[in-house]
């Protein structure tokens, strides 16, 4: 079945018995919040819904209100198959393919329940779901899901759990309202969550100044020691071994950001990290301009994203992914040097 309205979709909700809410592998800020936000509202409804993850997601977002709430499917994985079971509708929050959604693909591939995206990452592949609301326009799913609530019921329903959570949706996906913020809306849906009466500041500090020591450690140690910069390329990138990783006690969150910190090198306008995980290595892209960091990661790494910041992943060595990934800068070179920041 298909629903092309609002309207429509918002009288099958009324009647849906077991709702379950979903989002991409490696949560961040924007699929949290997002998610929290629309589980909250779907609480003071009524309904009988639930929240899984596919994976552990950074402590600086776990503190946000019904945190608790959230199953992690590789911690408890028959109790997500359970809940699974008994949906009838699934949300599928801040990611446009069902293979983005990790070790829960099979479980939302297998399932009969009626499948809604809210998403605002480039071509989504919308044939495998029943309902879309897509655009790339949005700063983040969050702002998506602000609308979406308002549109079917009005904002008198965002309470400040749900304005906590989608503020911090917001305020993650656009690096504090430092890119991907041009639309005045996106500040009109800011200034309406803090009429809620939440503290911006405070949750600005929640999610940015609560490092641990090993954190702030590695980001001087990848910094110091690990960056490389191709000039001749306008691009910077770290790579980081397991061994590394370990030395610095790393947790799920404590890479967060350090390639921002590459891509602020002048006259350097694309940034790579490289994570070595257990059974792959992780990339995270980001540039500057008009350089699709998209275009990369979907067609050599298995990935994607926005244009600016993508991500994916290779399942070759970490020597070979480098090697790999300087072998594309000399095919790059020239949209690299032309693209103005």
């Amino acid at each position: 079945m298909k629903i092309n309205k609002l309207s429509e979709l918002t009288a099958f909700l009324s009647r849906a018995s077991g709702i379950v809410i979903t989002t991409h592998s490696n949560p961040d800020g924007d699929a949290i919040g997002s998610s929290l936000a629309l589980y909250h509202y779907f609480k003071e409804a009524g309904k009988k819904v639930s929240l899984i993850v596919p994976n552990k997601y950074p402590e600086f977002i776990s503190w946000l209100p019904g945190n608790g709430e959230i199953i992690v499917f590789e911690d408890d994985r028959e109790r997500s198959k359970s809940v699974f079971s008994e949906a009838d509708i699934i949300f599928c929050l801040d990611y446009n393919a069902i293979h983005r959604s990790g070790s829960l693909k099979d479980s939302i591939a297998a399932s009969a329940a009626f499948r809604i995206m809210i998403d605002h990452h480039p071509e989504p592949e919308i044939e495998e779901f029943d309902y879309v609301i897509s655009t790339t326009e949005t700063s983040s799913t969050a702002e998506l899901i602000y609308d979406f609530i308002v549109k079917s019921t009005g904002n008198q329903f965002i309470n400040k759990d749900i304005a906590t959570c989608l503020y911090v949706g917001i305020m993650t996906d656009t690096g504090s309202f430092s890119f991907a913020c041009n639309r005045p809306a996106t500040f009109y849906v800011t200034a309406k969550l803090l009429e809620t009466g939440i503290d911006g500041e405070w949750i600005h500090r929640r999610v940015y100044d609560t490092f641990s020591e090993d954190k702030l450690r590695l980001l001087g140690y990848s910094l110091s020691e690990k960056l490389v910069v191709h000039r001749e390329f306008a691009t910077a990138y770290i790579a980081l071994s397991k061994e590394e990783l370990k030395k610095f006690k790393y947790q799920v969150g404590d890479t967060e950001g350090i390639v921002n910190y590459a891509l602020s090198i002048k006259g350097v306008k694309m940034a790579v990290l490289l994570t070595e995980r257990n059974s792959k290595i992780r990339l995270s892209f980001r540039s500057k301009g008009d350089f699709s960091v998209n275009e990369i990661a979907r067609k050599y790494f298995q990935g994607g994203g926005h244009r600016n910041a993508a991500g994916g992943d290779s399942y070759e060595t970490l020597d070979n992914t480098i090697k790999k990934l300087e072998a594309l800068l000399t095919d790059y070179k020239e949209d690299l040097l032309k693209t103005e920041e």
